[in-house]
């Protein structure tokens, strides 16, 4: 048994070397993604403009997905959303230390690093929210005394990377936690974990006059009065999880998560799309 878990911490070695070696492949797709912006905006004919393009149908951001980006992981994916994107791997499930083993299900582990510099108070935070979605959907009892592993890498966002991670909490991280949750479904999927349902995040902002905005930009984040985060599976749109800053009331409470509830539907239209794309070419 010694001799396994020591091959195992030679591999989670080899794992964190992968991502550095992903570096190239990131700077290549976020480039082809943005050919593939700049195409589809002299393509249209509407006015909307590149930093924050925009579904008239449910106002939701450009979205754009790629799976199996990295060899190592089991799985991954990367997830772009306006100008904010996330590179996830998921590892497992593997073998799992004896501290951390659960005998009726697998220990589900999340690891959110920022751009930039060592995770904060702000990573955990969200790292604890993603492994309760993920907890939520993830079919564990399939794999006890297993370990998955979610590694979430933010390769770009929208808000200003020199502030610290306490000033980052209050602007682009309710925006961030959504693209983290969409980036962790599709790497999930890949790996072939099995779940019950599928999840994606929606965040809306409510702004001093109580308008909704979906999906927000950093700039309305930061003029909102209230900005809620929710996560919902694809069966039910039933609520698995949710995070607010600000004040609202009861009522608007419901109106967003209506809206997000109705906007859920178009993502998940896009992850099958998606993985239609995908599947079709193999």
């Amino acid at each position: 048994m010694r001799s396994s878990y020591s091959s195992c911490a030679a591999g989670t070695s080899k794992r964190a070397r992968s991502w550095a070696e992903a570096t190239v492949g990131q700077r290549a797709w976020l480039a082809a993604m943005e050919v593939a912006k700049r195409a589809d905006a002299q393509v249209s004919t509407d006015t909307r403009t590149e930093s924050s393009p925009r579904n008239p149908v449910c106002s939701l951001r450009h979205f754009a997905c790629e799976q199996n980006l990295l060899s190592r992981p089991d799985g991954s994916a990367s997830f772009l959303q306006g100008d904010t994107s996330v590179l996830a791997g998921v590892y497992g499930p593997a073998e799992v230390k004896v501290s951390k083993e659960i005998f009726n299900k697998a220990t589900l582990e999340v690891i959110l690093r920022p751009k930039i510099g060592l995770p904060g108070v702000a990573e955990k935070s969200q790292e604890r929210l993603i492994r309760n979605t993920c907890e939520a959907v993830v079919l564990g009892g399939l794999h006890p005394r297993t370990s998955i592993t979610v590694v979430l890498q933010v390769v770009s966002d929208t808000g200003s990377v020199s502030f610290p991670s306490c000033s980052r909490m209050c602007s682009e991280l309710p925006l961030l936690l959504a693209c983290c949750l969409n980036a962790a479904c599709m790497a999930l999927v890949d790996a072939g974990v099995p779940m019950q349902a599928l999840f994606c995040g929606v965040t809306c902002a409510l702004d001093s006059d109580g308008n909704l905005v979906l999906d927000p930009t950093t700039k309305q984040e930061k003029e909102a009065r209230a900005i809620l985060t929710f996560a919902l599976d694809s069966v039910e749109q039933k609520l698995l999880m949710s995070t607010t800053k600000g004040l609202y009331s009861d009522a608007e409470l419901q109106q967003c998560l209506a809206a997000a509830q109705a906007a859920s539907q178009h993502i998940f239209r896009f992850y099958r799309e998606s993985l239609q794309r995908r599947y079709s070419k193999t």
